[in-house]
């Protein structure tokens, strides 16, 4: 066999000499410590990575004593200088320690909105990403189909704007993320 024309034996072979970077001294273990090269990003001036925070929260849809109406909470818009544009969700909140999803989501349901209910089903888990105080949140939220069984609609102070039922033909309409119709929308018969 003939070996192909850049083939060679090792010891024909020329052996590279790599070089070393332009930037870097050969190694002297008696120099002087070369002065630390600030990142990419501080020298460019971009900003550095936010901190990633993992948050878990249950909630969901809450159907009245008639089964006609769903359970939605309204927290004015941020974004609106007037504040008067509410954004409609479903109830939700954190996950306490010790807390399983479907006792938080029950607490949660009773703290934004008043009304007591039990779970009937789960409807699915949304996980999103938001920036919030310099922090990139990923956010899982557990809903499930809750049926009234009590209590009075008072929003939460300091957490929820307002309180509100509405037919469950117009919750789709109503609701502000896309997150959430998407997860409405697919439940199929919310009266099952």
């Amino acid at each position: 066999m003939i070996p192909a024309p850049s083939a060679g034996s090792e010891s024909t072979k020329k052996k590279k000499r790599r070089r070393r970077p332009a930037n870097r001294a050969p190694h002297d273990p008696q120099a002087v410590p070369a002065q630390k090269v600030a990142p990419k990003n501080e020298r460019s001036g971009a900003r550095p990575y936010a901190k990633r925070v993992d948050e878990v929260s249950a909630g969901g849809l809450v159907i009245d004593f008639s089964g006609t109406q769903g359970l939605l909470i309204g927290r004015f818009d941020q974004k609106d200088s007037s504040r008067t544009k509410l954004l409609w969700s479903l109830p939700k909140g954190h996950i306490e320690p010790g807390e399983t999803p479907q006792e938080a989501a029950i607490r949660e349901v009773m703290e934004e909105t008043g009304i007591e209910s039990s779970i009937e089903r789960e409807l699915g888990v949304i996980d999103f990403w938001f920036m919030a105080g310099g922090k990139r949140i990923h956010k899982t939220v557990h809903h499930y189909l809750f049926r009234e069984t009590g209590g009075l609609l008072a929003p939460q102070i300091s957490e929820v704007d307002e309180v509100k039922w509405f037919p469950l033909e117009q919750i789709i309409e109503h609701l502000a993320y896309p997150d959430e119709k998407k997860l409405i929308a697919r439940s199929g018969d919310l009266l099952a």
